[in-house]
């Protein structure tokens, strides 16, 4: 992902939110501190279904809004 921001390229990463700032760390090493982070909420495996449901739809949200922020 970093490689595909570096060039212009539309891109971001997901993470839960313990490696927030890992990812962000990681991000500007590999030189795109710009690199946008799309958090989903920690756990993400080992959960019950609607658990996963309710983590997907907030995901999806952010994903949504990310993508309206750049088409305008």
């Amino acid at each position: 992902m970093a490689e595909l921001h570096k060039r212009g390229i539309v891109a971001v990463v997901a993470c839960s939110t313990p490696f927030v700032n890992l990812g962000r760390i990681q991000s500007a090493q590999l030189g795109a501190p710009g690199l946008p982070l799309l958090v989903i909420p920690h756990p993400v495996g080992g959960i019950a279904l609607d658990q996963v449901r309710e983590r997907a739809e907030v995901f999806a949200a952010q994903v949504i809004e990310f993508v309206k922020g750049r088409m305008a």
